[in-house]
């Protein structure tokens, strides 16, 4: 008797088939690829991995890697109506009488041999210019956090759609049998005022196997809550429960082709292996002096940005597909130039180590690295301005991120702003084709990628406007 695979997995084998992928096994529509399946990708794949260091708040453009030094002599000028265009503003800004421009205090140097303008505030990031590409004109279009968070990871300001490292997951597989496919880490941060809290909704799997779902692991304490055995329960014992249990989960299977009795499968065989990889894992004795030099003196601290830094490169090395560190506090509504400072110096040197790490061990040449937020902010002050204080409301008309590694052209600055870095006035990148540049880079092709849900397609670049690959930043 022939067995049907149930409708979810089918879509999923016609997506396999129509982009070249035909050859991976059964195990891969079952949400267990492994390496072989890059082998067979439509296009050259220049990412093996991935980490997104997300700055979740907005960090701003102006005081990190947009300079405008004309704004200095317009300082407390009204922002015209021609540069406001008439973007909508957040509830937050919306009423306020004026609009002063607040020029950044900041003072900014080149670096590098392409002369990158990077602030004061991220000197050791500085010292990546020519190793980075600088994107300064992603645009995005909500004014608040939550539907801004939604459309930078999942493609949608509704929820309810997969995450990046989802998509990756479920277009790749994995390439670690005994560690998740997708970790997310949430580091101590220094701002601890307007700080948006985060959703399983970020790194969800939605409609795709749950198995694709991102991990959520704890820089301090026991990684994974529940992951370790109840006290007088041997493994040899666990296993032999474990056996049992999905000799039921595999009849159930056989008999009903549901795909979510398969992810249960995997899922519970996945956190077996778990309980002897996380430890080796998350135990960084056994790393270096010189290494953890790299990364500075906060790396001994369990749960600051650079510990988790370091824990995330090990991860990489151990063949994770995805790693996703959320550094939470940058929505400075006020007292920007503090409040960032702190932000900044949580996570300059912890990045430079990273980055660093990763070029001197070989990683970097498959491992793309992304850096950045929702959106940005903007150049009019929010409530009181003077010279060294001042606050900014969100913007997502333009803002900067950079990435690093994996066939990223090194040393360069991607796009312009205008004289207020309130509008894009030359080459634009707005998030679906960040996005379609980020699955090119894995060798998935951004059309391709794409599954029937509820009887609509759907894709991480949206079906309402074609996307690009923006090829100006591959080398």
């Amino acid at each position: 008797m022939t067995r049907m695979l149930a409708p979810h997995l089918l879509r999923r084998r016609a997506f396999l088939a129509a982009g070249g992928l035909g050859s991976v096994a059964l195990a891969s529509l079952l949400g267990r690829a492994s390496a072989p399946a890059l082998a067979s990708l439509a296009e050259p794949a220049k990412a093996k991995r991935a980490i997104w260091l997300y700055m979740a708040g907005g960090p701003s453009q102006l005081d990190t890697f947009d300079y405008k030094p004309d704004l200095t002599a317009r300082f407390g000028e009204e922002l015209p109506d021609s540069a406001r265009q008439g973007h909508r503003l957040s509830t937050m800004t919306s009423g306020q009488a004026s609009f002063p421009i607040a020029p950044s205090s900041m003072s900014f140097s080149r670096c590098g041999q392409t002369g990158t303008w990077v602030s004061e505030l991220l000197p050791n990031i500085g010292k990546l210019a020519d190793k980075m590409a600088v994107i300064k004109t992603i645009s995005s279009t909500s004014v608040n956090h939550d539907p801004a968070m939604l459309a930078m990871l999942t493609g949608s300001e509704q929820s309810g759609k997969p995450s990046v490292g989802a998509w990756l997951s479920y277009g790749l597989g994995a390439l670690n049998q005994s560690l998740p496919t997708f970790v997310v880490l949430t580091p101590s941060f220094s701002q601890h005022v307007m700080v948006q809290a985060l959703s399983a909704r970020l790194w969800s799997s939605s409609f795709l196997p749950s198995t694709n779902s991102g991990v959520t692991m704890r820089a301090s304490a026991d990684p994974v809550l529940f992951l370790k055995d109840p006290a007088g329960l041997d493994r040899a014992t666990r296993r032999s429960m474990l056996d049992v249990s999905q000799a039921l989960n595999r009849h159930e299977l056989e008999r009903l082709a549901d795909p979510d009795i398969q992810a249960r499968i995997d899922e519970q065989e996945m956190a077996f292996r778990m309980q002897s990889a996380v430890p080796d894992l998350t135990d960084l004795s056994a790393e270096t002096a010189t290494t953890k030099a790299l990364y500075g003196e906060s790396v001994n601290t369990p749960g600051s940005f650079a510990n988790t830094c370091l824990m995330a490169r090990r991860m990489l090395e151990r063949d994770v597909r995805f790693v996703q560190i959320f550094h939470r506090g940058w929505d400075s509504h006020d007292q920007l130039p503090m409040r960032h400072r702190g932000q900044c110096l949580d996570v300059d040197q912890g990045c430079y180590g990273l980055v660093t790490d990763l070029a001197q061990r070989g990683l970097l040449d498959d491992t793309l690295v992304i850096w950045g937020g929702e959106f940005g902010r903007t150049v009019f002050s929010q409530g009181d301005l003077s010279a060294d204080s001042y606050g900014r409301d969100h913007h997502p008309t333009c803002f900067s991120m950079w990435l690093a590694g994996a066939g990223i052209k090194p040393g360069i600055v991607h796009g312009e702003t205008d004289d207020f870095s309130y509008n894009v006035v030359k080459d634009p990148v707005p998030l679906r084709d960040l996005h379609a540049t980020i699955l090119h880079q894995f060798g998935l092709n951004h059309d391709q990628l794409a599954v029937v849900h509820q009887g609509l397609p759907q894709k991480l670049v949206g079906v309402d406007a074609p996307a690009r690959v923006v090829t100006e930043i591959l080398a």
